[in-house]
């Protein structure tokens, strides 16, 4: 059989003996998967993947934030950004306010006479 598929009979039973411990990955990321998805939910879908990691950190799961982000990009979360709004105008100082010029008389009678 290893003829036919071209393979080496050494690589063909290491194969066979780490069937086991690919299982094994296979488990533990997909409950990787439903933690992340878990905590993700629970943010209302706010978390991005360093703060999922954060999370599972707390929670004693040592995983990297390359690990958490690979694994919400194959389950294509994304996380919503909240833009925080930005005060623009403080009218309430004590600083000197200059006179009003113009007075809303935007078309004087002659060039540079306000």
């Amino acid at each position: 059989m290893c003829q036919v598929f071209k393979v080496a009979r050494s690589g063909y039973y290491a194969w066979l003996k780490n069937k086991e411990q690919r299982k094994m990955r296979a488990q533990k990321r997909e409950k990787l998967k439903q933690q992340i998805n878990r905590i993700f939910i629970h943010s209302r879908r706010l978390y991005g993947s360093p703060k999922i990691t954060a999370a599972l950190k707390q929670e004693g799961v040592q995983v990297s934030e390359k690990t958490v982000a690979r694994r919400m990009k194959e389950m294509g979360l994304r996380s919503r950004t909240v833009k925080k709004t930005k005060a623009t105008t403080n009218s309430k100082h004590s600083l000197p306010v200059h006179e009003n010029l113009l007075n809303r008389q935007f078309r004087p009678q002659s060039l540079n006479k306000a």
